[in-house]
């Protein structure tokens, strides 16, 4: 059991975690990216689906995420001021120029 003093939950005995699809649009600062989500949301008024975005900056620790690549990320512990979102994966990486 996880309640038990001196033992660790397991990943499916945590509490669920939210989590998202998005964009990488920048990498250019140290075990951080910024992630753009893209979502569909409904005019409480006339009805219209209207496209928003959000840009969240996300823990990666290995630097392993570059622009343009889809990622998903998770929410976790506050790790700065702004950043409380880890990478999980990398969905699709983005193409890349061809090495001279």
């Amino acid at each position: 059991m996880a309640s038990e003093q001196g033992t660790t939950a397991t990943a499916t005995e945590r509490r669920w975690r939210p989590s998202r699809v998005g964009l990488v649009s920048s990498d250019v600062r140290d075990k951080t990216v910024t992630v753009v989500v893209e979502f569909n949301t409904k005019h409480t008024k006339y009805g219209k689906y209207m496209r928003r975005r959000t840009k969240y900056q996300v823990h990666d620790e290995k630097n392993e995420a570059a622009v343009g690549d889809r990622v998903e990320i998770t929410e976790c512990r506050p790790l700065s001021k702004t950043k409380n979102w880890r990478l999980v994966r990398i969905l699709e990486k983005a193409p890349r120029g061809a090495a001279t």
